[in-house]
């Protein structure tokens, strides 16, 4: 019997050219078709350019000759149908440029690849994984996740953990060690670097050439799906980190594809990414529209992940080697438009812009003039923080600005803080040695920083091996410092880590008001000489709010005052400088009883002891009478307390 070929309708193909054509990887790469007892293999490519393309591959020698491809059309869609399960086979395209040249290119749109250094694609079917997230997903849906805690680890999965001889951990060898180590800590979501195939161990992902075939260095794509599905299970979010601003140059992938800047500008200083050494799309082409848009949604899709941190906005929102910074209007609207139909697929997956510029309104919705995201990395606060940390203190009352400066403008955008893997490479040090002072002084202000972040408006993300206060800066060949976990100070870090985790997603002022004025309220801002800055965070209720001390300098400050808003008594739920963390053990134990008298501007305060290098959280104490409800609620003020055994 005669089956019939599966040619792209002249529809779908439109929609690909006019770049809007979201589920491109179900009509361009490889796919194997089943119609009653006739199987077939397809292959549709985009090559506008291309005198002529051949499949090759194990299944025909390699000889281009023997598989010639279509052109269907003038704008280069080209297309062959095998009669034959071609599942499992290696493949490339045997591309004949229009100047005569010959290459040999792997599919844009492979879902599966050779285990680097080999580059050939394989014919894989994503059909056929069962999912059992569904509780996952229909709990996702009811949450806004601005009122919600979010607490991001960070991950390479090629340099978490290795085994004795130094390979790699498959994906399910990851879900059986990083899912509960990821859960004991108590982060609410892990967000990986890009798992897009990639030629170069060190360029971490970031370099990709198949955006559609999830890594083969940890494995297959379904067992990829059966990590994420372990992680859903356990109610873990995923976020995947991509890159839609630029490419890989080397010879097998996206670049100059058919002979030609296909996928990249033409003119050189738009297309040449020189700090990368990579090629930046041409976002003003519609078909790498249709590619792009799809590729997010493939992820959604096949994947499940939860969402997408997207890197480099600021070489997509601005002309790349531009020296006036002139905005890209091709980059402004594809990233609209990306949002936009992310959102419409599916309305609970997060866009976090990676965003180092100023440019306004990048978590506003697309509707009201901004670009869409949900959140933007501070890196303002993150850069001004960190270089205040870095300072001894003694000379940080010079520096004082670069504490309070975030709070200007931390409610213009949706922000997550990202203490991130570029922060703990190429010689910046690991977040514990960027500390100054002897050992005992670089643990509590290690303590101290992560305390303050927690305890800023603004969503969480910490990188790995930041939870045990790894010494040492990102080694990217090999594996974490796990030995240190056998240190005591290390350990006791890792236990500072997890009880303000907990701390933090049982508090709703630490989160409920992330993103609003109203969540966040200065105390004292102005001590510049003893460097102690205090703040109230608020959540929605009056009652729910938490008192929070940062002491940046080695002084011990007995029977400190500080103004509350409120009478009554309070009860200390955190301090750093406790000796279960590190600490000196200066730590405030009792009840602390509110005092008439007007102070920083409040009609009472408090009086407690501020150990060196610490942060301090205050809860208000609050008594069955002052409840409302049915009678069955803990009491709050004390229940953190219990549970902490004090």
């Amino acid at each position: 019997m005669q089956v019939e070929t599966v040619y792209p309708t002249q529809f779908q193909l439109h929609l690909f050219h006019e770049g809007n054509l979201f589920e491109s990887y179900k009509l361009l790469g490889s796919h194997v078709h089943r119609k009653k007892e006739e199987v077939y293999t397809i292959f549709c490519v985009w090559a506008p350019n291309a005198q002529s393309i051949g499949l090759v591959g194990d299944f025909n020698n390699w000889e281009a000759d023997k598989y010639p491809l279509e052109r269907i059309n003038n704008e280069g869609i080209w297309f062959i149908k095998i009669d034959k399960d071609l599942t499992g086979a290696l493949y490339k395209y045997q591309i004949t440029s229009s100047e005569g040249n010959t290459f040999l290119k792997s599919d844009p749109y492979a879902f599966y690849s050779e285990v680097r250094p080999n580059t050939a694609s394989i014919v894989y079917s994503l059909d056929g994984y069962k999912w059992n997230d569904a509780r996952w997903r229909q709990k996702k849906a009811k949450k806004n996740s601005l009122n919600e805690p979010l607490a991001i680890y960070e991950v390479h999965l090629g340099s978490w953990k290795l085994h004795e001889d130094e390979s790699l951990y498959t994906y399910r060898e990851l879900a059986d060690e990083l899912i509960p180590y990821c859960l004991e800590q108590g982060f609410t979501h892990l967000e990986i670097l890009p798992l897009v195939e990639h030629p170069l161990d060190i360029s971490w992902g970031y370099q990709g050439t198949g955006y559609y075939s999830a890594t083969s260095r940890f494995g297959e794509p379904k067992d990829l799906m059966y990590f994420i599905d372990q992680c859903h299970q356990n109610g873990l979010g995923v976020i995947l980190d991509w890159v839609p601003g630029h490419f890989c140059k080397d010879a097998h992938g996206l670049y100059q594809f058919d002979g030609s800047s296909q996928f990249d500008y033409a003119n050189a200083k738009d297309r040449e990414n020189l700090v990368w050494g990579t090629a930046n799309f041409d976002l003003g082409k519609m078909e790498v529209h249709s590619f792009l848009i799809s590729n997010a949604l493939f992820w959604m899709e096949y994947f499940h992940v939860d969402g997408f941190r997207v890197d480099a906005v600021s070489n997509i929102i601005y002309w790349p080697n531009s020296n006036e910074n002139s905005m890209n209007p091709y980059g402004i609207e594809f990233l609209q438009k990306l949002n936009k139909m992310v959102a419409q697929y599916d309305p609970t997956i997060l866009m976090f812009a990676e965003d180092s510029t100023d440019w306004p309104q990048v978590t506003a919705p697309v509707h009201y003039g901004g670009i869409g995201f949900h959140y933007k990395w501070n890196m303002g606060w993150m850069n001004d923080f960190l270089k205040y940390m870095e300072t001894e203190s003694q000379y940080r009352k010079d520096m004082h600005d670069k504490v309070s400066f975030s709070l200007h403008y931390a409610f213009s955008e949706n922000f997550v803080l990202p203490l991130s893997h570029d922060e703990v490479v190429h010689g910046k040090k690991s977040l514990l040695n960027k500390m100054p002072g002897d050992y005992w002084q670089k643990f509590a202000q290690f303590r101290l920083l992560i305390g303050f972040m927690m305890a800023h408006p603004g969503k969480k993300l910490l990188f790995m091996g930041a939870e045990f206060a790894q010494f040492s800066e990102w080694k990217d060949k090999e594996q974490l410092d796990w030995l240190l976990y056998d240190y005591d100070m290390h350990k006791k870090a890792n236990d500072f880590i997890k009880a303000i985790l907990k701390i933090y997603k049982r508090s709703k002022p630490l989160y409920e008001l992330d993103h609003v004025y109203e969540g966040f309220e200065w105390i004292d801002v102005n001590n510049r000489d003893q460097s102690i800055f205090s703040f109230i965070r608020k959540g929605k209720k009056p009652e729910d709010f938490l008192i929070v001390i940062c002491n940046f300098t080695y002084h011990t400050y007995e029977d400190y005052l500080i103004g509350v808003p409120n009478d009554g008594s309070y009860r200390e739920i955190l301090n750093s400088d406790a000796e279960e963390f590190g600490g000196a053990n200066y730590i405030n134990k009792k009840v602390i009883k509110a005092q008439e008298g007007s102070f920083h501007g409040r009609p009472f305060s408090v009086q407690l002891t501020i150990p060196a290098f610490s942060i301090t959280i205050l809860r208000p104490v609050q008594h069955r009478k002052e409840r409302k409800g049915n009678g069955k609620e803990e009491m709050r003020g004390n229940a953190i307390g219990r549970r902490q055994g004090e």
